[in-house]
């Protein structure tokens, strides 16, 4: 079935109309964006690292393996991507354990615009999401209307989520209201005829932002502009998903929420690939937004090699051993 985004409520609405001024002109933009609080680097990196040192052990730990197992988007971006390598992909998100039928799916399936289509027919009623990356990823370097055209393609093939890139050149030069009124473009780029729409989650690329105040910007100005999902990264640069910077995003989420009571879900992807890594991020999580963001639908891993070593280590729980080589498929 397909997601539609969720409707506000009416002090939710009016909350966020209020900030309205805010993104009134380019001027009223940088004034607010450049108004917040600025990132205490030392403090951020601290409380990161000090949450990475909780110890989740027996049936917590079997709790937070199955839960990171449903909230990954299982990913192939490739140039060599075929639909035989899709189709695969898509019998491994609804069986990750072809022996365990109790095993968690994942939450969606990522691929180009040209596969969405061969995703959605592979994944059937499964109950999995087809997520697409649009917008000239990985670079965004492509005019508006190429853009705009890449989105409707993939929503129009059955994308339930579209994940765009910013332009980063146009964020880093100061043209917030570029950026901005691009993501609202994407974002109605992402309605259907009937109404409904998909889910828009937007890639910041945050290895390539140069600074943590620059993070704290773009994920106000990404949730103001709309963004149902903040993400930290294509995968594609040198630097991806890290600590500090995705508890930076889970604060400004918060702090959003708390102004207009507006819920916006986070991604952090790229290099997540260990157990170990994946239960950190749930505890920056629970602490820094509590449990209604512990689902699939406020909270995902862009990850490929992560779900094989969550299924190791599931079945390393349940069985005292580990598998060998051969217990998981190579993607």
């Amino acid at each position: 079935m397909p997601i539609t985004v969720p409707a506000y409520g009416k002090e939710a609405a009016g909350r966020l109309a209020s900030m309205a001024d805010v993104t009134a002109d380019d001027g009223a933009l940088r004034r607010f964006l450049h108004g917040l609080p600025g990132v205490d680097a030392v403090g951020l990196e601290a409380r990161a690292a000090t949450l990475g040192t909780r110890s989740i052990k027996t049936t917590a730990k079997a709790y937070a393996i199955d839960l990171a197992l449903s909230m990954i988007d299982l990913t192939t971006l490739e140039g060599a991507d075929t639909p035989g390598k899709v189709r695969a992909l898509c019998a491994k998100g609804i069986h990750p354990d072809p022996t365990d039928r109790g095993c968690p799916k994942v939450a969606a399936i990522c691929v180009y615009p040209d596969m969405v289509a061969t995703a959605k027919e592979a994944l059937g009623g499964s109950g999995i999401h087809v997520a697409s990356v649009a917008t000239a990823f990985p670079a965004g370097r492509a005019a508006l209307p190429v853009k705009l055209a890449d989105t409707r393609d993939a929503v129009a093939a059955g994308a339930d989520e579209i994940d765009m890139v910013i332009d980063r050149g146009a964020f880093l030069s100061g043209r917030y209201m570029d950026v901005f009124e691009e993501i609202k473009a994407v974002k109605e780029a992402c309605r259907r005829p009937d109404g409904s729409a998909a889910h828009l989650k937007v890639i910041f690329e945050t290895g390539e932002l140069q600074t943590y105040d620059n993070v704290r910007r773009v994920s106000w100005l990404a949730m103001l502009a709309g963004a149902d999902f903040i993400k930290t990264s294509t995968g594609k640069v040198a630097v991806n998903a890290t600590p500090p910077v995705t508890l930076l995003m889970l604060e400004a989420v918060r702090d959003f929420h708390a102004a207009t009571g507006v819920q916006v879900g986070v991604k952090p992807a790229g290099g997540i690939r260990t157990t170990k890594d994946a239960i950190k991020y749930l505890v920056m999580v629970n602490e820094t937004l509590g449990e209604p963001w512990l689902t699939a639908d406020w909270f995902r891993f862009g990850a490929s090699s992560l779900l094989n070593d969550l299924l190791m280590q599931r079945q390393k729980l349940s069985t005292g051993r580990y598998s060998g080589p051969d217990y998981v498929t190579v993607d």
